[in-house]
């Protein structure tokens, strides 16, 4: 059996793949394996998932989701499977939200938490910062809790499967909101660069979409404005786009030229619950056939702009599909590519062509060098991460601890860590 990612540009070096219903079984394979790594719904770009001995996915673990305390002390322990999306559900059931998702409901908790997947927005950090606790398999077969109050937790979450396999991670809650989802469409490039803090500023995420057809403009603008309970009309008022120079959609649309909007979460100001706007896609659609590969660096804040204007400048319409520029919020962890810094996004779905893509990529990181950008760890780079880890010597201690045998090791991990 030929083992593939979601985008199917990466064939596996294995076709062993484990499916354990307990713990237990689990802790028994990793025992009993000299190599070993974690697979979680496929949506790396690169090789950090791949192995030459077993993969294991933890989809099949009992599937319990389960809430401890209420109001805004409330956490939610989650499987090792788990997708974001079917957290939300139970959370929105209980009254209960997450304070930002990423632009897919479809991924994994543990795997979107180990290699820092986020979704946009200035006081939004990525979505491993949320964890408060993780479970996993070590080295030894033994199972491993950390929590928040330990030293080293920083470097256990965001942990690029270096440690172990996650069979439970906790997550901070925040009671339940609501959202509105506004696009505005064609909205100039010097407008954005002009107002750039002003419009990421504007609402709880923003998300700006180009489309390298069209030239100097942001062709989607799309602004998620949180509704609090507390709010007299329920209906927030969304940012007036007309004043960067936009004009505001009247049809439902697709972060892509010329694909099919319906799998778009819903748009036009309509007011909804927090886990059917935050995201781009819909739980129920399939987001796109995959056919794409996708790069992403992140910038400290401050250089939104001149990193735009620096890709703009780029000829990249042959292999590019879309371009995408989102905001976080700084965090500590070891590992994070905001670690310490507030960041802009600057993201790229690709074409689904191996060389032109490595070409564009380094072209991009060559621009992007001026404002020490940082790649995503689970998307296509070939710049060098270890370079900007300031606690890798921690960070490599703790692997050695965890897996003396590098069991979970892989040549992904070696090449970028040197573990």
């Amino acid at each position: 059996m030929t083992l593939t990612n979601w985008a199917r540009n990466i064939t596996f070096s294995t076709d062993r793949l484990h499916l354990p219903t307990s713990v237990e079984q689990l802790q028994e394979l990793v025992a009993g394996s000299p190599r070993v790594r974690a697979l979680g719904t496929g949506h790396s770009f690169n090789r950090i998932a791949d192995t030459a001995g077993d993969l294991v996915s933890v989809r099949h673990l009992p599937k319990d989701i389960t809430v401890t305390g209420s109001g805004d002390a409330a956490t939610v322990s989650v499987h090792g499977g788990a997708n974001y999306g079917e957290v939300a559900v139970a959370l929105q059931a209980e009254g209960l939200a997450l304070p930002n998702m990423g632009s897919l409901p479809h991924i994994s908790v543990a795997g979107a938490c180990a290699t820092g997947t986020h979704g946009s927005g200035d006081g939004n950090q990525c979505l491993a910062a949320g964890a408060v606790a993780v479970e996993f398999v070590g080295g030894d077969g033994e199972l491993v809790r950390t929590t928040g109050a330990d030293p080293e937790f920083g470097g256990s979450v965001l942990a690029l499967g270096a440690l172990g396999v996650v069979t439970r991670v906790e997550l901070a809650t925040v009671p339940t909101f609501d959202v509105r989802q506004d696009v505005w469409l064609d909205v100039p490039i010097d407008r954005v660069v002009e107002n750039f803090d002003e419009i990421m500023a504007s609402a709880y995420s923003i998300s700006m979409f180009d489309d390298p057809a069209t030239g100097r403009q942001i062709d989607r603008l799309w602004i998620k404005t949180r509704i609090d309970p507390g709010d007299p009309t329920g209906v927030a008022s969304a940012p007036d786009g007309t004043r960067w120079g936009g004009r505001a959609a009247t049809t439902q649309q697709h972060c892509l030229t010329d694909h099919d909007a319906s799998a778009s979460t819903a748009q036009l100001g309509v007011p909804g619950p927090w886990h059917e706007r935050l995201p781009h896609f819909r739980l129920d659609f399939q987001p796109s056939s995959g056919a794409e590969q996708q790069s992403e660096y992140l910038v400290p804040r401050e250089h939104g702009a001149a990193a735009l204007l620096a890709v703009q400048s780029l000829e990249l319409r042959e292999v590019l599909l879309g371009a995408e520029i989102r905001t976080i919020a700084a965090d500590d962890l070891w590992l994070s590519p905001c670690r310490g810094r507030a960041s802009v996004g600057v993201h790229f779905t690709w074409r689904d062509l191996d060389a032109e893509v490595v070409r564009a990529a380094a072209a991009v990181e060559e621009v992007l060098a001026p404002f020490d950008g940082r790649p995503h760890w689970g998307k296509v780079f070939s710049s060098d991460p270890a370079a900007h880890i300031e606690r890798l010597a921690d960070f490599r201690a703790l692997v050695a601890r965890h897996d003396p045998e590098r069991k979970f090791g892989n040549d992904f991990l070696a090449q970028h860590l040197g573990i």
